[in-house]
């Protein structure tokens, strides 16, 4: 069982509103979807694009529901803009997320990125770098590290479909050649599970470098589906090949022992970006409640 007084759970406000595709979930308001949080007994949530910006407001809303942020997506052009305005952008996230108390900031490289596309099918046309632009990666995430860990803060870096670290060879790159001081990794069993790796693989080998967790399940069906019909990232989305731990086809309960033995600290967080109208985000928060309370004892 995870220790309760060491690791908290979260959920994502991304199976109310989703930013990449704002049609879905549009009609679910900030009010409703942290209120909801709070019903189906989760403490945390990252930050969403319809999430107040003024500080005060922001932290009065979660305050009325006990939840804290506990972490916010942000986008790095570490290979493909000046390294300036990475920093610039990273600096105003985490002072930010300083502010609201939260202790990491996730990063994912979106240069050539193409989970975004609508048209593109996510299992052709990924950008693979070149050694210099490896360099470039390293190099500057190692920078924004040293920035986080000055305000007391850990970067975590999120592996994600469709980018430049997705494969389980991209990321055993990406950890040997950023610094174990400053860049950690952000865990997630869901694009690991889509792009066809063994999480628990993974975890074994860097659970010490992982700070933050996203919970995501997958439905094999879908995924098999998105490969044969050659789905973009989102069409995938849109069709459910994402779904809530206990819903879809990922063992959960050798991730959560890993993780114990390893006496991780930190948050977990549900995460499943689904169409809210085919999966209503209430009902599968509290499915993902109730299978988590049962198979880890959070």
């Amino acid at each position: 069982m995870l220790d309760k007084n060491k690791v908290r759970l979260g959920i994502a406000p991304i199976a109310w509103t989703n930013d990449d595709m704002p049609d879905l979930g549009k009609e679910n308001t900030f009010e409703q979807c942290v209120s909801e949080m709070a019903l189906a007994g989760f403490t945390g949530s990252e930050v969403g694009g319809k999430y107040p910006t003024d500080i005060a407001v922001l932290k009065k809303a979660l305050d009325l529901r006990n939840i804290s942020i506990c972490n916010q997506w942000f986008s790095s052009f570490l290979i493909s803009k000046p390294y300036e305005e990475t920093e610039k952008e990273f600096i105003k996230a985490t002072d930010f997320l300083k502010e609201m108390g939260a202790k990491v900031i996730g990063v994912s490289e979106q240069s050539y990125s193409i989970q975004g596309k609508m048209e593109q099918p996510v299992w052709e046309g990924k950008y693979v770098m070149n050694e210099e632009e490896w360099k470039l990666l390293a190099d500057g995430l190692n920078k924004l590290g040293k920035i986080a860990k000055d305000k007391g803060m850990t970067l975590t870096f999120h592996h994600h479909m469709g980018t430049v670290v997705q494969t389980e060879e991209e990321i055993d790159k990406f950890m040997e050649l950023t610094d174990p001081e400053l860049v950690f990794l952000l865990f997630d069993s869901g694009h690991l599970s889509f792009a066809g790796i063994n999480p628990e693989n993974v975890l074994k080998k860097y659970v010490n470098r992982v700070k933050h967790v996203h919970l995501k399940d997958i439905r094999k069906e879908m995924v098999e589906k998105s490969r044969a019909e050659r789905w973009s990232f989102l069409k995938g989305v849109r069709e459910g090949v994402f779904t809530v731990p206990g819903d879809g086809n990922v063992d959960f309960a050798p991730i959560f022992s890993i993780l114990e033995e390893a006496g991780y600290e930190g948050w977990v967080v549900v995460e499943a970006e689904q169409d809210p109208a085919k999966a209503n985000p209430l009902e599968y928060a509290i499915k993902a409640r109730k299978y988590i309370r049962k198979v880890c004892g959070l």
